[in-house]
């Protein structure tokens, strides 16, 4: 049984696919195994992936890429698990670190590494809002996906933990699992950047207007479900109320009233319930904050 499984999802990015697989095959870890699934590609994916026997390859009809990597963990056996999307690569060394990692810390559930970013052939440098944190990093990432499926690995057992990715999200994805595993555990960063991340590319799913409805939707499910402590309730009402407004405006620029309508009174139902719940000192009843080194409550 591999140490590690690798995910791959994979549609229509023929033009790219080739350089991902390659550079997980260039790493200086080799316990591993490769699933790559294919999500209905209608381009040469096929033909790629026959090149590579020693990948493990599932096909599918296109369902998206939360369905894609649900099916690269059912169809993955090893304990750790990592994903690279289809238009990033790896450096050699970030396999063997993240491993190290998880050697030297037996109590972490899941690390993620730092990034080179390149847009458009160019390398960028991210922005202040961009900055990785390692820890309990829940209300650092409520404004925007702070954690990268290229760079993270995490022991298979999360997921038992918080469930799998949420096949409603067909962007943001990423941002619904990484908000309800930082809410209870901590997400730990090993500074090097071994992960080169591409974007600006037409396909590139993060591109699309209207991303903050699914950050919105993100944020709704996780303060109604329960896990959040007093803190936390209120920093994530607060980011909801933000992108409620910032959406609304776009929606009322481009004459969606209805839709505008909707989410501001999304936004005005949680302000009134947080608002009544400090006034009756109903919210520090909410779940027990996490320590910060062990992710188990106190």
């Amino acid at each position: 049984m591999p140490a590690v499984s690798v995910i791959i999802p994979a549609y229509n990015r023929a033009w790219a696919l080739k350089r991902a697989i390659d550079s997980v095959l260039a790493q200086d870890f080799h316990d591993f195994e490769m699933v790559v699934v294919d999500d209905g590609s209608i381009d040469t994916t096929p033909e790629i992936l026959q090149s590579y026997p020693q990948i493990c390859v599932v096909r599918q009809d296109h369902r998206g890429v939360s369905a894609a990597r649900n099916a690269g963990i059912a169809r993955s056996v090893g304990h750790l698990i990592t994903f690279l999307d289809s238009d990033d690569l790896w450096l050699p060394g970030k396999l063997s670190a993240q491993v190290d990692f998880f050697s030297s810390r037996p109590d972490a559930l899941i690390c993620q590494t730092e990034e080179i970013w390149i847009r458009n052939g160019n390398h960028v440098n991210p922005k202040k809002r961009h900055k990785k944190y390692s820890g309990m990093i829940f209300e650092q990432s409520l404004e925007l996906c702070i954690v990268s499926p290229s760079a993270v690995m995490m022991k298979r057992c999360l997921f038992d933990k918080i469930g799998a990715f949420d096949e409603t999200f067909p962007i943001c994805e990423d941002y619904d699992l990484w908000l309800r595993t930082s809410c209870r555990f901590p997400v730990y960063l090993i500074e090097t950047p071994l992960v080169i991340k591409h974007g600006g590319h037409a396909d590139q799913l993060s591109k699309r207007w209207g991303a903050d409805r699914f950050r919105i939707k993100a944020l709704k499910k996780i303060l109604e479900s329960d896990v959040l402590n007093s803190s936390q309730y209120r920093a994530t009402v607060e980011a909801l109320r933000n992108k409620c407004a910032i959406y609304a405006s776009g929606c009322l620029k481009r004459g969606r009233i209805n839709e505008a309508n909707h989410y501001m009174r999304l936004s005005d139902k949680f302000t009134k319930h947080v608002d009544s719940l400090i006034k009756s000192a109903a919210l520090p009843q909410f779940a027990l904050p996490f320590d910060s080194t062990s992710g188990q409550s106190p």
